[in-house]
């Protein structure tokens, strides 16, 4: 009895519950896209241990006694879907903008949670989550603990603005309210300020760092394109992220701050709205990823068109910007730019995330390639090619599962029927 007791003490320490450490789950898979191969596989097994995959077996492999069986024989099981632009904190609503003066940091953590969530059982099991309060990374670490459902989430936390620029949290405060916001806020002015803004989201525990190279459509200030960082400063961000093991994301609509940004050196471009040649041509000689965004951009000029749902200063920027972010997309596409699958969740309500597949096919990208935009490419993007992206023995147990064939009609990813996330089904 008491060696039994010590070895369960042992095993609850090392986070392995002991009636289950031997338990295997296999997935009976009608249809496989593992992400690697060009077509599906028929009648396949997925063979899942703990939250890694250890087996990808021809057939329906039968199970022991003590295996669990999940019947996906009805349905085609792809990798789990990577999000690089959500925004998990807020979601889109009339009148949404003056929320910030009545809402407290618990009640955007409660209904943060309520999004991870939602975008989990959409089929999302990896996010990157590009600006907030902060709640989103206590978010990150909730869903690490097992405190909170959601995906795996990689945040910047705070994203680092100029005075008055996209990501200033006070834009259209009254002075008094307003204040001078600097570097703890993400706010900078300067090469010095740039840098300690990264530091200080270093010690706050980001994973990454996003910048608002230009203005933006929703924020409470006039121009949504112009450039809004020097030179210097973009390169003192640039220099400092890498001296702390970041990439840098930069909001870009216009193009003049899109190409300071891509020379600087970031990893990806998000919305890339206005690029014209010169910018796609640098896109190309650096290697930067495009993270075109389209449902966002749409959604925002629908909502635009709602009296009274956007403040003065945003309606005529989402009319003018927001329509026109499919057609850049695919131009940049056609141009052989490298495209990795975002959305801007929360411009849109959470759980939509995959009708930006819809869109991309639309302009003209194929469905294989749209799918692997979402799960190796973004992987690669991560860091994580060698954990994520794909159906391969060794990888993390991220599974999800749809009816009919995805790459033939890319809409079927928009009812997910089976999520599982680290070997934990989440929703069956």
């Amino acid at each position: 009895m008491k060696k039994h007791y010590l070895y369960l003490l042992t095993a609850l320490a090392l986070g392995v519950t002991p009636a289950l450490a031997q338990q295997r789950t296999l997935l009976h898979c009608g249809n496989l896209f593992d992400g690697v191969r060009n077509d599906l596989q028929r009648e396949m097994t997925v063979v899942v241990e703990g939250n890694k995959i250890t087996a990808v077996q021809k057939g329906y492999t039968a199970g022991s006694g003590q295996d669990q069986v999940i019947d996906l024989r009805s349905k085609t099981v792809l990798p789990g879907l990577i999000d690089m632009h959500v925004h998990l904190e807020s979601e889109t609503r009339r009148g949404g903008a003056y929320e910030r003066f009545t809402q407290n940091v618990p009640d955007i953590a409660y209904q943060a949670a309520r999004y991870a969530k939602v975008t989990l059982m959409a089929g999302f099991t990896t996010v990157r989550d590009l600006g907030g309060s902060g709640v989103n990374i206590a978010l990150r670490n909730a869903v690490n603990r097992g405190l909170a459902e959601g995906p795996r989430i990689f945040t910047c936390g705070k994203s680092i603005a100029t005075t008055g620029g996209h990501a200033d949290p006070t834009n259209g405060y009254r002075r008094e309210l307003a204040g001078d916001p600097g570097p703890l806020e993400g706010v900078i002015n300067g090469p010095d300020d740039a840098r300690k803004a990264v530091r200080q989201r270093y010690k706050e525990g980001s994973d990454v760092i996003k910048i608002t190279a230009t203005g933006g459509v929703l924020s409470n200030a006039k121009d949504g394109q112009g450039p809004q960082f020097s030179d210097e400063e973009l390169k003192a961000i640039v220099e400092t992220a890498k001296d702390y093991g970041f990439t840098v994301a930069a909001h870009a609509h216009g193009a003049e701050g899109m190409k300071r940004a891509i020379r600087a050196g970031v990893t990806t471009i998000e919305h890339g709205t206005l690029m014209d040649d010169e910018a796609i041509t640098l896109f190309k000689q650096y290697g930067t990823y495009y993270v075109p965004t389209i449902i966002a951009g749409r959604t925002a000029a629908d909502s635009a068109r709602i009296f009274g749902y956007y403040p003065a200063l945003v309606t005529p920027k989402a009319l003018a910007i927001g329509p026109k972010v499919q057609s850049t997309f695919a131009k940049a596409y056609k141009a052989g730019v490298k495209i990795a699958f975002g959305t801007d969740a929360g411009v849109y309500p959470h759980g939509y995330n995959a009708k930006e597949f819809e869109y991309m096919v639309e302009g003209g990208m194929p469905p294989l390639e749209a799918i692997r935009s979402a799960t190796l490419v973004n992987a690669e993007l991560l860091g994580m090619k060698n954990q994520l992206g794909s159906v391969e023995t060794g990888k993390l147990a991220d599974l999800i599962a749809v009816d009919g064939n995805p790459l033939q009609d890319v809409k079927t990813l928009q009812t997910v029927r089976f999520v599982m996330k680290d070997g934990k089904v989440y929703k069956q």
